[in-house]
């Protein structure tokens, strides 16, 4: 009995002092995070003009491929929107050695996959097996690159796909709001374009496909990284070499000029007949990647609408009640970029919902950041950054941006020290002249006949139908 009073004793005497070396009145400070360091990179430029980036990464017994390209939807003629999508879409669907079957079934007994992907400014090629297999998914990648022959049987099958997709996308608010913020913030540059229409659908053909990828799908207008467990730099050098340096240099057209509208302000009303609730975008032209002003206007969108702790997220949704999901959007592209406040919320609060959305896009610009709210925001882009860099498709993704965006070699390296030097003032500076919404458009999608009244308010608008 003395020895169990003597432990309870210890136990008690413990526990009162680690209680009082507790303050529960503050948050556990967040442990200082090591910055990114790259593992073993191998770089060459082939005599083509392929650059090809080599990562080393054994952790795991596979690789990961991305080839890159600068050919995305900003090169599709003008009468033809979505060329580019539908070029990356059928480059694995076909070849003159292989059907696309037979690349399926190629891929699934290498434990691999093989696919393409077009955005804004490129086209990537995205693929993986397991490291035994390089050398088949090496080649595998050289064929459909060299060799694809968009067969028309699988070019009507992606059409009608195609189709039934858009059909329903433009029954949905948001794409409409999407389309409209897009054309008001781009003018006529190529950004402007986010979609394919039906009309191009239709229009689109197999000698379209080829002449798109004869123009834009060249070595010397691309990169090639490979990740993971790879063999000897040397010897994976020499297999590309074998795989693709046969494949000729071309010359580029040129790409289109980089020219957009001074920011004015602009209020759309896209008429939606029956609508319940109103999708509203609060948007302007923002940077491209390598702005200097990137990452303060970086923090800035993320304590304005980076999450559930941010500030449209808290006053929009948990204080005022008047939308689900309130959120801001930094869209950076090789070019320029895009800034939005986005909310959908039920039509009898239009009003009071923009006077909210803009009241918050102008605070940003007009006071600072409390230290606390600062620091917990870079904590945050921080961690989420190196996490992102723990899987190989999360490190080829980002090396592939760096590549094609024209990012600095020490881009990845330097990424928290960058966020982590954002100060007040340059935050206050770039949300004038990027988020401050006197200059922005805003584009509201809902019913007219319910929302019209309450956006005289805002000034004169434009109303426009959604087909």
């Amino acid at each position: 009995m003395l020895r169990l009073g003597i432990c309870i004793a210890v136990f008690v005497t413990a526990m009162n002092l680690f209680a009082q070396k507790i303050d529960r009145s503050k948050p556990p400070q967040t442990a200082p995070l090591n910055s990114f360091r790259l593992p073993p990179v191998f770089e060459t430029t082939l005599e083509n003009g392929l650059r090809v980036v080599l990562v080393e990464d054994r952790r795991f017994p596979l690789v990961t491929l991305r080839a890159g390209f600068l050919a995305g939807s900003k090169f599709d003629p003008e009468q033809l929107p979505g060329l580019s999508e539908a070029t990356g879409a059928l480059l694995t669907q076909g070849t003159k050695m292989r059907t696309a079957r037979q690349i399926a079934e190629e891929l699934a007994t290498i434990g691999g996959s093989l696919s393409a992907s077009s955005g804004p400014d490129t086209l990537i090629l995205h693929g993986s097996a397991l490291a035994e297999h390089t050398a088949t998914l090496v080649d595998l990648l050289a064929d459909v690159i060299l060799n694809a022959n968009f067969p028309e049987s699988e070019v009507q099958i992606w059409k009608n796909r195609r189709k039934q997709e858009l059909i329903a996308e433009r029954s949905d608010a948001a794409f409409w709001a999407e389309e409209k913020l897009a054309t008001a913030v781009f003018g006529r540059h190529p950004y402007s374009r986010l979609n394919p229409t039906l009309e191009s659908i239709d229009s689109l053909n197999r000698e379209s496909l080829v002449t798109f990828r004869d123009h834009y799908v060249a070595p010397n207008n691309a990169v090639l990284i490979l990740l993971g467990a790879l063999p000897a730099p040397e010897e994976t050098f020499k297999l590309l070499r074998e795989q693709l340096g046969g494949w000729e240099k071309k010359e580029l057209p040129s790409p289109p000029a980089v020219s957009f509208p001074d920011p004015v302000r602009k209020l759309i009303l896209v008429d939606r007949p029956g609508s319940v609730q109103a999708d509203i975008r609060v948007g302007r032209l923002a940077v491209p990647r390598t702005s200097p002003d990137y990452f303060p206007l970086l923090v800035a969108n993320t304590i304005l609408g980076g999450g559930a702790s941010s500030r449209m997220f808290m006053k929009i949704r948990e204080e005022k009640g008047y939308a689900y999901d309130a959120h801001s959007v930094l869209q950076p592209r090789r070019d320029a970029g895009l800034f939005a406040a986005v909310t959908q919320v039920r039509n009898e609060v239009v009003q009071p919902a923009i006077e909210a959305v803009q009241m918050e896009m102008e605070q940003l610009g007009k006071e600072d950041v409390p230290a606390g709210e600062l620091g917990d925001v870079k904590n945050y882009l921080s961690g989420t950054f190196v996490m992102s860099l723990e899987t190989q498709n999360g490190l080829a993704t980002q090396l592939s941006t760096m590549e094609l965006m024209g990012l600095p070699a020490d881009y990845l390296e330097k990424y928290t020290q960058r966020v982590r030097a954002v100060s007040p003032d340059q935050i206050r500076e770039v949300s004038r002249k990027y988020v401050a919404p006197e200059r922005a458009s805003i584009i509201v999608v809902g019913d007219a006949s319910k929302i019209a009244k309450p956006l005289e308010k805002f000034g004169k608008f434009s109303v426009e139908k959604a087909e």
